[in-house]
Formats: structure tokens, C-alpha cells, sequence
């Protein structure tokens, strides 16, 4: 069976439009909070040049992972891979961010966390054994 036809079932369907849902709020969350970045960019106090590099990041790295839930959902074994990869990885990186006190201010610490939230909802979903199993019947 290829991949895209083992992703037809609707359990299957689901776990990706629950996957792009998660992502979408991600990029949603992660756009709002640059444009607040740069609405507050004259408050040093609440916005370091390590807030800037971050939030950068994280649009950017969101944005990949939107292209790789879209490719990922028609079929494409690669992009699903990434995607494993790359929510896994920023939900370790964002466990760090959070849980150090200093390197940034605490609003951001709070928005991550919520990112946090959202992206260990897709490394549960895209790690799950229905969809590992579609994958490897393709």
C-alpha cells in the first residue's frame, strides 16, 4: 500500500487534522507574539536582544513545521520523519527555555510554555502507533 493510501482511514485523517490544528496555533502564537516583539521593541526592559533571536526562531521553525505537517498528511515519508524530528527536538528545547530563570524575561517563558504545550501534542499524536504504522506500511 503507498503511504498516501495509508493515511486514508479516518482515524488517520483525524490524527492529522488534529496535528495541523496544533501547528496552526503554534504559528499563530509564535507570529502574534513577533509582532508584539516588535510593537514593544523601544522597552528594552521587556524586550533583550535574546527575546528577538528567539522569537525569530521559533516563527521560523514553526513555519517548517507547518510545511512539514501539510507534506506530511499527503503522504511524503520524509517530511514525516522531519516532522518527528523537529517537534521533538522543540519540545526539549522549550523545556530548557522555560526552565531557566534568567535568560529570559517571563512573559516569554510563558509563551513557550504554552508552544510547549502545544508541540508535546503533536509529538504525541505524529509518534503514535496508528501513524508510525501508516508510514511503515508506504
Amino acid at each position: 500500500m503507498q503511504a498516501a493510501e495509508s493515511l486514508s482511514p479516518p482515524r488517520i485523517r483525524q490524527a492529522f487534522r488534529s496535528t495541523k490544528l496544533l501547528v496552526g496555533c503554534y504559528v499563530g502564537l509564535s507570529v502574534l507574539t513577533l509582532i508584539a516583539v516588535f510593537l514593544l521593541r523601544h522597552h528594552p526592559g521587556t524586550v533583550t536582544d535574546a527575546v528577538w533571536g528567539r522569537v525569530t526562531i521559533v516563527v521560523a521553525t514553526s513555519m517548517l513545521m507547518a510545511l512539514f505537517t501539510a507534506r506530511a498528511a499527503r503522504g511524503d515519508s520524509r517530511s514525516y520523519l522531519r516532522l518527528r524530528l523537529a517537534s521533538g527536538v522543540m519540545v526539549v528545547a522549550i523545556a530548557v527555555i522555560v526552565a531557566l530563570p534568567a535568560a529570559f524575561p517571563v512573559w516569554l517563558r510563558i509563551e513557550q510554555a504554552v508552544c510547549g504545550v502545544l508541540l508535546l501534542g503533536v509529538v504525541l499524536i505524529v509518534n503514535g502507533k496508528r501513524i508510525r504504522s501508516a508510514f511503515a506500511a508506504g
